[in-house]
C-alpha cells in the first residue's frame, strides 16, 4: 500500500475506529462478566482457542502460501470488530454482551495475537523474512487501547456527545475498512486473482464455520438465545482494520494483509445471511409457539 496511507492514513483509521469503540464502552461492560460468566467464558473459549485451531486446519487443508498462512492466522488471532455490535443489533442479539467480550478481548489479545502470529511464522519458518518486535506489538496495543480509553472518558463526562457520535462512527468504521479493503486489492491487483483463487474459499469457510460454531457451541451450553446470537456475531465478525494494521506496519508485507481484506470483504455478506437465517428460525419457533 502506498507509504503515506500506510504510516500515516492506516495509524489514523485504527485511531479512529477504536475511539468509536471507547464511546460505547463502560467500565460497567467489563463488570459484566461476573453476571453473564457462562455466556462470556464459552465465547472467548471459542473465540481464543477453538477458531485458530479450525483456522490452522484450513490452512493445512488448503495447503496456502506462507503470507496467506499467516495471514489467515494473524486475523484468527484479531478480536471482534465494532461491526459486530451492528449485526448483533439488527439480528436480536444481546449487544451488552457483544460489548464486554469485545472489551474483554482487545485486552487479551494484546498477548494471544501476537503469539498465535509467530506461531504461524515459525511454522512457515519465516522469521527471518517477517517478525513481530516487541516494542512494535506494544506500540500496535497503545494505538488501540489509548483511543478506547479517550472514547471511555468522553462517555463518562459526554453522554449526550458520545450517544451522538455512535452511529456517524459506526458508519465511519465501515467505510474506513472497505477503503482498506480497496487499497490493499488494488495495489496487488496484478496477483488478486491468484490470491482470491488460494484464499478467498478458506477465508469463506472460516468466516462460516465461525458464525455458525459462534452460535451452535453457546446454544450446546445453555447459552440463551440472544447471547448465542451476540457471540456468533462477536466471533464471526473480525477487526479486519487491526489485522491488516499488524500486516502491514508491523510485519510490513501486503501480502500478508491479503486474507483479512478478503474475509473482511466476504463477512459482511456472509453475517448478513447468517444473521437472516438465524431471524427466521426465531420467527417459526414464536409462531409455533403462538399455535401451541
Amino acid at each position: 500500500m502506498d507509504g503515506a496511507l500506510t504510516e500515516i492514513g492506516l495509524p489514523i483509521a485504527l485511531g479512529i475506529i477504536m475511539f468509536g469503540l471507547g464511546l460505547g464502552l463502560t467500565l460497567a461492560d467489563f463488570r459484566r462478566v461476573g453476571k453473564h460468566p457462562k455466556a462470556v467464558v464459552v465465547a472467548l473459549g471459542c473465540q481464543l482457542v477453538l477458531l485458530p485451531a479450525v483456522c490452522f486446519g484450513l490452512v493445512l487443508l488448503f495447503d496456502l502460501p506462507w503470507q496467506l498462512g499467516i495471514g489467515l492466522m494473524l486475523l484468527a488471532a484479531s478480536p471482534g470488530g465494532t461491526t459486530a455490535n451492528l449485526f448483533s443489533h439488527l439480528f436480536h442479539g444481546d449487544v451488552a454482551l457483544n460489548i464486554t467480550l469485545t472489551a474483554v478481548n482487545s485486552i487479551i489479545s494484546i498477548g494471544t495475537l501476537p503469539l498465535v502470529t509467530n506461531l504461524a511464522i515459525s511454522y512457515f519458518d519465516r522469521s527471518d523474512d517477517v517478525s513481530m518486535p516487541l516494542d512494535e506489538v506494544v506500540k500496535v496495543f497503545l494505538l488501540v487501547l489509548v483511543p478506547v480509553g479517550l472514547g471511555m472518558l468522553v462517555r463518562a463526562n459526554k453522554q449526550s456527545f458520545a450517544a451522538a457520535m455512535d452511529r456517524p462512527v459506526r458508519i465511519g468504521s465501515a467505510i474506513i475498512l472497505a477503503v482498506l479493503v480497496l487499497g490493499i486489492l488494488l495495489e496487488e491487483r496484478d496477483n488478486v486473482g491468484d490470491y482470491l483463487a488460494d484464499v478467498g474459499l478458506a477465508a469463506g469457510l472460516f468466516c462460516a464455520i465461525s458464525l455458525v460454531v459462534g452460535y451452535v457451541v453457546p446454544r450446546a451450553f445453555g447459552v440463551v438465545e440472544d447471547q448465542a446470537i451476540a457471540s456468533s456475531m462477536e466471533i464471526g465478525v473480525h477487526n479486519g482494520t487491526l489485522a491488516i494494521f499488524v500486516a502491514e506496519n508491523v510485519l510490513d508485507s501486503t501480502e500478508i494483509a491479503v486474507p483479512a481484506a478478503v474475509y473482511s470483504l466476504l463477512m459482511f455478506f456472509l453475517a448478513a445471511g447468517w444473521g437472516a437465517v438465524i431471524s427466521k428460525r426465531l420467527r417459526q419457533s414464536a409462531d409455533s409457539a403462538v399455535a401451541t
